[in-house]
């Protein structure tokens, strides 16, 4: 499965999708599964491997989206996550973060 189909289906509350992320982050030098499965698991290591590879400026910001998230600043991590939404408009994480009431578990 697809880090993009992983991440929606986290987004969207199936809840199968935390397993699968934290299956799949052992092994995965993907920073954007990584930042999810953090996200999933509230597993801060995960997140510190995203941040090692984030390679990109929208890579890093989610790693700051997600780390202000765990930590539990939530007007932080949501300004953020808003601020991010407005050149990347479709990212699932930003938008998880972002819009919490909108989670469907």
């Amino acid at each position: 499965m697809s880090t993009n189909e992983l991440v929606r289906q986290f987004t969207a509350g199936d809840p199968a999708a935390p397993a699968l992320l934290a299956a799949a982050a052992p092994t995965s030098t993907d920073p954007v599964l990584l930042v999810a499965a953090a996200l999933a698991t509230a597993d801060p290591a995960l997140l510190g491997r995203a941040a090692a590879v984030a390679g990109t400026a929208h890579e890093r910001r989610l790693v700051d989206i997600a780390a202000a998230h765990l930590d539990g600043a939530a007007d932080r991590a949501r300004l953020l996550a808003r601020d991010h939404l407005a050149d990347h408009p479709d990212s699932l994480i930003a938008t998880f973060v972002a819009h919490p009431q909108k989670r469907n578990h």
